[in-house]
Order: C-alpha cells, then structure tokens, then sequence
C-alpha cells in the first residue's frame, strides 16, 4: 500500500476550515499542566521522549511520569524554543495551575528528566513563582503535519514579539483546529489561528480579554460550562478572561444542562443541549471517516 503524501491544502486543518466546523466548547480538559522542556526530536508519543540518566528512552521513565500526572492531575506536555536554542542553558520544567482563583506558573531547571519525579513529588521546591504569561503553540509534527505545518509560522510571530513567554509544544488536542494555541496560565485554547493574528491574541490577553472568534475554551471548565461562556460572550455579555465563571453546574437530562455563571451584569442561566452528530470527515490526518462531532445548542439565556 502506498503511503499518500502530506498536502496542507487536503490536511484535516484545511478540510475542517472549509466545513466550518465548530470551534465551540473543544478544548480539553486541563486544571493543572507539567511543562518539560525537550530538546531531542519528538516521538508521537510525547512522553516517550523522556530519558533514564541511565540510558536511553526505555517507557519505563514515560509510564512513571504519566501516571504521577494522572494521579496528581497535571497535564504533561513537551516544550521547546522556536528555531535554534542555546545548548549552554539549562532546560527547564514548569508546574501551572490553571483553575479559577489559583491561577499561578512555576519554572525551575531541569537538570535530567529524572528530575520531573522529584518536581511531581515536591521535592523540587517548587520552583520559582513568574507573573509573566505563556504561549503554547502546538508543532507536533509527528502527531498530526497540519499542527507542524500551520503551527511554526505562528510560533515565529509570537516568538518575534515575545520571545522569553513563547514555546513550541507537543500535541494539544483538536489537530483540525491547527494552528493550535494555549494560553497559560488561564488554559485558554484558541484554533485556526493565523500567524497574522498571534500577536492580537497575547495583547488581548495582557488586557484581560478573550478573542472570540479563535477561541475554543477554556481547559479549566468542563464542555458545557465552556458552552454556556460561547453563548454569553455571543449575547453580548463580557469578553473578560476572568467574567462568566460558573456558579453551578447542572445536567438535567441525558444530552441537557443548566449553567449560571457570575457576570458583573448580574447571573447569567444558559440552558443547553449536547448532540453527537455524525461527519463524513477526518479529524485527524491519520484518522478515517466517518466521525462524531460533539455540538452544543443553546435553547434559553437569562440574566438576574
């Protein structure tokens, strides 16, 4: 069987752009994230880049920090420095909190992967506390050639522009919504960005301000409370990263939730459904069609 070459133009990135498909309530979920620095190539399996101090990459170093991650939940992922990277500095680690009210970044030097098992243990001190955001951009071309391909131009704009806050990173999730970019340390992932619009996103960020036409949501708050946030930014309610938090929560039915969320207007009740629809697409480059695409209807929004 022939293996058929990568084009941009057909990459499920492409494909999902002219669809349209809905950005809506994709990102993630992710409360807390382990950033390690890697400067070897990435295999597909990002934690397999991982080394024993004593030998090469085996699984066994990958497996431990994946289940110390699980255990502790911390999303773990690879980072590096767009283009060449000064080999005489130390490689770094950082520990994010990204949930509602706790939201804070600490980096420290990682001076062997082993080391992330002291860091996952408390062992490490914890770091140093830094006020300064990060812009994650996925370039994981080994996963998905749509997040390499659309990724690196958006990490070189944002790389020019602020070059200490930006790092490649591994795979994120939504390979169709490449380019892919997360901001920490509120876990706001936005797709389908364009290199001309990069540097909008950080400035808006430094303002307290979501984007909402590239954003997917926020990794701190489960689908339907991303959901309910879409639907009251659409109503005209607040763009502030730090408005519209849920209050509660609630599944009513099957496929049907009720969400209030804190607006500086008053409470904000978004009713809404959840549909599995069925595509004849490919949401990944990898994958096969047909797929199931998850999509939220709104259906009341009310404010008290």
């Amino acid at each position: 069987m022939v293996e058929k070459r990568y084009r941009a133009e057909t990459g499920c990135a492409a494909l999902a752009a002219e669809r349209e498909d809905s950005m809506v309530a994709t990102a993630p979920p992710a409360e807390r994230w382990l950033l390690i620095e890697c400067r070897t190539a990435w295999p597909r399996s990002a934690l397999h880049a991982l080394r024993d101090a004593e030998g090469p990459a085996d699984g066994r170093l990958a497996a431990e920090v994946a289940r110390r991650c699980g255990r502790l939940g911390y999303r773990p992922a690879l980072i590096r420095r767009y283009g060449r990277t000064d080999q005489s500095v130390p490689r770094r680690w950082a520990l994010v909190d990204s949930r509602p009210g706790h939201e804070s970044i600490r980096w420290g030097d990682l001076p062997s992967d082993n080391h992330l098992l002291e860091v996952l243990g408390g062992g490490a001190g914890l770091g140093r506390v830094s006020r300064e955001p990060i812009y994650l951009v996925c370039a994981h071309g080994r996963h998905d050639a749509c997040c390499a391909v659309r990724g690196r131009p958006v990490a070189a704009a944002l790389s020019a522009a602020y070059p200490q806050r930006t790092w490649e990173c591994s795979h994120v999730g939504g390979d169709r919504f490449a380019a892919n970019v997360v901001v920490l340390p509120h876990g706001l992932f936005y797709g389908h960005v364009p290199a001309s619009r990069a540097v909008e996103l950080a400035k808006h960020y430094d303002e307290g301000l979501v984007v909402p036409d590239l954003f997917r949501g926020s990794g701190a708050f489960i689908p339907p409370v991303q959901a309910a946030q879409h639907f009251a930014r659409a109503a005209g309610h607040s763009l502030a990263v730090d408005d519209l938090r849920p209050t509660a929560a609630r599944q009513v039915a099957a496929d049907q939730w009720r969400v209030d969320l804190a607006a500086p207007t008053g409470l904000i009740s978004v009713e809404l459904s959840i549909h599995l629809d069925t595509v004849d697409a490919r949401l990944t480059c990898a994958s096969t069609p047909p797929a199931q695409v998850r999509r939220f209807e709104v259906h009341t929004l009310t404010t008290t």
